[in-house]
């Protein structure tokens, strides 16, 4: 039975020029798990915005949404906010009060539930996600994914239809993801809850999917079952931009031609590779020898740091030592430390035992911004804090004064970078209307006008599309040819192995581990991509989809 129906949908924000959704048809089936995907600014944000009344922007509409064959305008205010869920993409934009137990009584409270009913529900809700551990914490103290859960019970609490969802796990490490993922499969087995989900991960969420719907400059260009999206992508041109963001055996079945059904999962990746080149002794692709500086741009030396006197050490004697011109990428879990590291390398957190040297001269040698003059920039988690103007444009001029560039230069320099990131129609907006992958793109555009030798990196991916991870890992390459040093925390596996000269794993404190990525990623079972664990029975330490490929067409087997 159809729960929601969108009839002829269109969208225009004020003075944008353009739709950002355009004739929107789709329908929704009850209990079902549906999953929107495109590029950046596709329109993915705003069309779920429209499901939720609360939460529909300000702009140009026309067309219908439908919720149980009714208007979802003419819905009564209570049933809205009760039965149609919504998750954002910022934890923190959701969290309204300051303890855990206020924070999931809150939504029934304001719908002046009976106290009984509220006890009962949020004990109910505490059980099934497992929060009685934190239950009477401040929500401040929580780590990224427990305030990501947090927000899922919050609103469960409600006993919704309806759960809609905007990229819930681009802030999450890849095992809290994968923990957030599985538990939304849960509730749509067992709840027959409806899950409408729009995501750039699509590994582990197209194998459990009902429907797909791709997106495009605000159309719906395919809706279909998760194995037909290759064949549809392909019908629309061979080098559509979306078959680079498909699963990882997906990609491999499809780049070496095979025959047969397309595979979606890892296991079934594993048994078409192993039916196809197994049965020899495992080959092991053999990376190139990695070579480096002998000058170091950062050393951490035994660093110490905790955010106040009486609480817990974050930084616990790390050391760290990154050579000029290297891109080494930071992973591992929320709430480990790695951000804080960040902190202390840009002169944010200042440690109380230890040294920070940055190009050879000690941090606190550094005096007023010269540490940021052509030296370091930091790209923080939350982009949307780094812009302070009404238009994108006139951020990038103040950066410019600031870096005091001629005001002669400064048409070239942003016309060089916007190139580059290819941003150029987003000058003109208001940062604030951005979605998050534009707001990563022209904030990662903004801390390279002022062109450091260091570039630190705090979660950069997030809310990109896999066409913008390409561009950026192109950034990248030319960075380092640059001789620029980039320093990258990331929870973002795939983009670290394809990308990273070296990746350090961080545990409780310090770094444990430095590897190159075969060899960091080779021997890992969690930590390490799709593609590793598609292979890994059949070649050693191949840990990319074009590793896999290599590996397979120099067997030349395909029984």
């Amino acid at each position: 039975m159809e729960i929601l129906h969108i009839e002829n949908l269109s969208f225009a924000y004020p003075k944008s020029g353009k739709k950002a959704l355009d004739n929107i048809n789709l329908s929704f089936k009850a209990g079902s798990f549906n999953v929107i995907c495109g590029e950046s600014g596709c329109g993915k944000t705003t069309l779920l915005k429209m499901l939720k009344r609360e939460l529909t922007p300000v702009g140009d509409e026309s067309g219908e949404v439908f919720y149980r064959g009714k208007k979802l305008c003419e819905l009564e205010g209570r049933a809205s906010a009760a039965e149609i869920g919504f998750v954002m993409q910022n934890p923190e934009s959701q969290i309204v009060t300051d303890k855990v137990w206020h924070e999931l009584a809150f939504g029934l409270e304001s719908l002046g539930e009976d106290n009984e009913v509220i006890r009962r529900r949020v004990a109910e809700m505490s059980s099934y996600f497992g929060i009685e551990g934190w239950f009477g914490k401040k929500t401040n103290e929580l780590s990224g994914g427990q305030k990501q859960l947090l927000n899922l019970a919050s609103v469960m609490v409600m006993q919704p239809n309806i759960l809609i969802l905007d990229e819930p796990t681009s802030r999450l490490d890849p095992i809290a993801a994968s923990e957030f993922i599985a538990t939304i499969c849960k509730m749509n087995r067992e709840l027959s809850l409806t899950v409408i989900i729009a995501e750039h991960r699509l590994e582990e969420l197209l194998p459990v999917a009902d429907s797909v719907t791709v997106m495009e400059n605000g159309r719906v260009i395919a809706a279909c079952a998760p194995r037909e999206v290759s064949g549809r992508l392909k019908v629309i041109s061979e080098n559509q931009r979306m078959l680079s963001a498909l699963p990882s055996a997906t990609r491999i079945f499809e780049k070496l031609g095979l025959p047969g059904i397309c595979p979606l999962t890892v296991r079934e990746g594993r048994d078409f590779l192993e039916k196809s080149f197994g049965g020899a002794p495992i080959a092991e692709y053999k990376e190139k020898p990695y070579t480096h500086s002998d000058s170091a741009a950062i050393e951490l030396k035994n660093v110490w740091f905790r955010y106040e006197r009486n609480l817990p050490d974050v930084l616990k004697s790390t050391s760290l030592k990154v050579f000029e011109g290297e891109s080494y990428f930071v992973l591992g879990g929320n709430g480990v430390g790695k951000t804080t590291a960040l902190g202390v390398i840009a002169g944010l957190n200042s440690a109380y035992r230890g040294k920070t040297v940055i190009l050879g001269k000690k941090i606190k040698e550094y005096r007023g911004a010269a540490l940021y003059r052509h030296c370091l920039s930091l790209l923080p988690q939350g982009p949307q804090n780094g812009f302070l103007k009404d238009t994108v444009r006139e951020d990038f001029e103040d950066m410019l004064k600031t870096c005091c560039v001629p005001k002669a230069e400064h048409n070239a320099k942003i016309e060089e970078i916007t190139e580059l990131l290819d941003i150029a129609p987003l000058l003109s907006r208001h940062p604030f209307d951005l979605s998050g992958g534009e707001q990563q793109k022209c904030a990662i555009a903004k801390i390279m006008l002022s062109e450091p030798r260091i570039l630190l990196l705090d979660e950069p991916t997030k809310g990109f599309d896999a066409h913008s991870k390409q561009n950026l890992s192109e950034i990248l390459k030319k960075l380092k040819a640059r001789g620029i040093t980039v320093v990258t925390v990331t929870h973002d596996i795939e983009f670290a192995a394809e990308n990273a000269d070296r990746c350090g794993l961080f545990f409780d404190g310090e770094i444990i581990s430095s590897a190159t990525p075969n060899e960091f990623f080779g021997g890992n079972s969690f930590y390490t991509t799709a593609a590793g664990r598609i292979s890994r029975f059949v070649f050693k330490n191949a840990v990319t989809v074009e590793q896999v490929v290599e590996m397979c067409k120099r067997s030349g087997k395909n029984d």
